[in-house]
């Protein structure tokens, strides 16, 4: 008997949405891989999605905590962008061919990247309503468009221009107002124009946004379903509020296709030049009219099909050239197949990501980079994605300290820059200094659970490391600012031997502002610090830890020991 189909809501909106959720595409991996493992060939319903979300909670790649509707966070987590990218198939529980590919393939970015390319609106999926605007539009696709035909789109103007183009017959609307946008901003520098940028940017979104739901306004309905706005200046920031978070995740999910390049805040998106045929290839191949919007069946098995569209990659002459072309290898051997090639091709262009890093390595660790990191910490809430710029950073960081082989959990691009955070089970960052190791944790939290904000608790990420190595493990946590749990629980820590953990944990609570400190007296020291310098900060903080034990102190007292010290490593040590 054949499966009932799943009933998809309707559209409603007026500018282009985004699925918010996960953080990266690449966060739904182990969840879509759960779902099937456990669930498949049973029907997506209440019962089964209250399941699926206890299971989640008891993984380690779980990020989140537990929720009071269970069945909500479910389908929040599967029925968007799982479902959406074609991915999985619902109601009867399984992954599609695209989504099998995507968990098992190592080439993730180029799957991904087919999915995307077929997103539209409407579908099957995504029917318009009543309300909705003129859609039609495959919206990565025509954001691709953008970037390319304008050699870098700024993310304001992704904001405010871009997530209006609802159609692509608009296009060359939406090209016009960008255009002006940036004829206007430049006026703003002559004499007589007094007023600053962050005003002319609020002012040109709140016109934009105005226009966007004039309808709205003018009848009165000002509610918005995520809170209830009464004026239309509130309900046009909270839309305006909409757009920034889509706007977001559009970009978090352009750069995970390894064609995006982003400036070092977020603050333009451009093609990685090195992947510039790739896009023009399909740019240029790819029918820009969403297809079968009324045939859910001929809908799924193209959107099902992860051989669809076809790319560059796909064409045996296009890869010869660009191997040619862009690294001087010739192929002259006509049995080598469509696969080998690309397997060439990705060595490549590993190998060149690879050297990319290490001259970058080799900067840093010259410290010739040390201002970026620091612009780039009083920037980093400005960009797409702070906490991917907050790691990155921290990585830049601590390699500039140097003394070890410092590895960063973190994805990136051929161009080398950070792209998305890996999947969880380990650190943020590991530092390998020979005779012991040192985890690196960041977190933009403040909450009493920030330490266990990213999945696992930080001290498993310990515990698993010492495991693997047989070496004594340490961990600096840095955040912003450190709440009073986060530090009981770690002075905890020192004292308990816990057997997952690998005995006792050693973790020195770093405010950024500390961390930077410390950089700072790294650059102004004629003697640079070395390995024995962190590994001395946390022999003291375990002397400390038992120094308040035997006195019946409390963990403030260790705790304002430890950041003296930290303040003054160099000197004190």
């Amino acid at each position: 008997m054949k499966a009932k189909k799943m009933r998809n809501r309707a559209i409603q909106s007026q500018t282009l949405f985004i699925t918010t959720s996960p953080r990266t595409p690449f966060k739904a991996i182990p969840e879509m891989a759960l779902l099937d493992e456990k669930l498949h060939g049973e029907t997506w319903n209440k019962e089964t999605q209250i399941k699926f979300y206890n299971l989640l909670c008891n993984h380690d790649f779980f990020e989140g905590s537990t929720s009071k509707t269970p069945d909500l966070s479910a389908r929040d987590r599967i029925n968007r962008m799982p479902k959406a990218l074609g991915f999985v198939s619902l109601p009867t529980i399984g992954l599609t061919d695209a989504g099998k590919e995507f968990v098992s393939s190592n080439n993730k970015e180029e799957i991904l990247l087919r999915q995307m390319l077929k997103f539209q609106f409407p579908s099957p999926y995504h029917p318009l309503g009543k309300k909705a605007a003129d859609y039609s539009v495959k919206p990565y696709l025509e954001l691709f468009r953008l970037i390319r035909d304008l050699g870098k789109l700024t993310f304001d103007e992704l904001q405010i221009f871009g997530m209006q183009l609802v159609n692509y017959m608009r296009y060359d609307e939406i090209i016009d107002k960008i255009n002006k946008f940036r004829e206007d901003k430049e006026k703003l520098v002559l004499p007589g124009h007094k007023i600053k940028y962050t005003e002319f940017k609020q002012m040109v979104f709140l016109r934009e946004a105005r226009n966007i739901y004039k309808a709205d306004i003018e009848s009165g309905n000002l509610s918005t379903r995520e809170s209830r706005t009464v004026t239309e200046k509130d309900f046009l920031l909270k839309k305006i509020s909409n757009l920034r978070d889509y706007a977001d995740a559009a970009v978090r999910n352009l750069r995970s296709t390894g064609l995006v390049k982003v400036t070092a805040i977020g603050k333009s998106l451009s093609i990685l030049p090195e992947k510039k045929k790739d896009v023009d290839f399909f740019l240029a191949t790819i029918d820009r009219k969403p297809v079968y919007v009324d045939e859910l069946e001929k809908y799924e098995n193209y959107l099902w099909n992860p051989s669809l569209p076809k790319l560059l990659t796909d064409d045996r002459d296009k890869i010869i050239d660009k191997l040619a072309s862009e690294f001087g290898v010739a192929i002259e051997n006509d049995t080598i197949s469509l696969n080998q090639l690309k397997d060439i091709l990705n060595e490549h262009i590993e190998k060149r990501k690879s050297e990319i890093i290490k001259a970058e390595v080799k900067e840093l660790k010259d410290y010739k980079l040390y201002q970026d990191i620091e612009n780039t910490f009083d920037t980093m809430n400005k960009s797409y994605d702070p906490s991917l710029f907050f790691e990155w950073n921290t990585w830049r960081a601590m390699t500039m300290l140097d003394g070890g082989n410092i590895q960063a959990n973190l994805k990136f691009d051929d161009s080398g820059k950070p792209m998305s955070t890996a999947l969880g089970k380990m650190a943020d960052i590991v530092c390998d200094y020979g005779d012991f190791n040192l985890t690196v944790e960041v977190s933009l939290s403040s909450g009493a659970l920030q330490f266990k904000m990213e999945g696992e608790p930080v001290p498993r990420h310990i515990g698993i490391l010492k495991e693997k190595t047989k070496k004594p493990t340490y961990c600096f946590f840095i955040a912003p600012s450190i709440n009073p749990a986060t530090i009981a629980h770690f002075y905890t820590l020192y004292l308990s031997n816990v057997e997952m953990y690998g005995g006792k944990c050693c973790i020195i609570p770093l405010t950024l502002k500390t961390f930077r400190k410390m950089l700072r007296e790294a650059v102004d020291s004629p003697q640079k610090p070395t390995s024995s310098n962190i590994k001395s900060l946390f022999e003291a903080s375990k002397k400390y830890a038992k120094e308040c034990l035997l006195n019946d102190e409390t963990e403030t007292v260790w705790y304002d020991k430890i950041t003296k010290i930290t303040n003054n490593w160099l000197e004190a040590m």
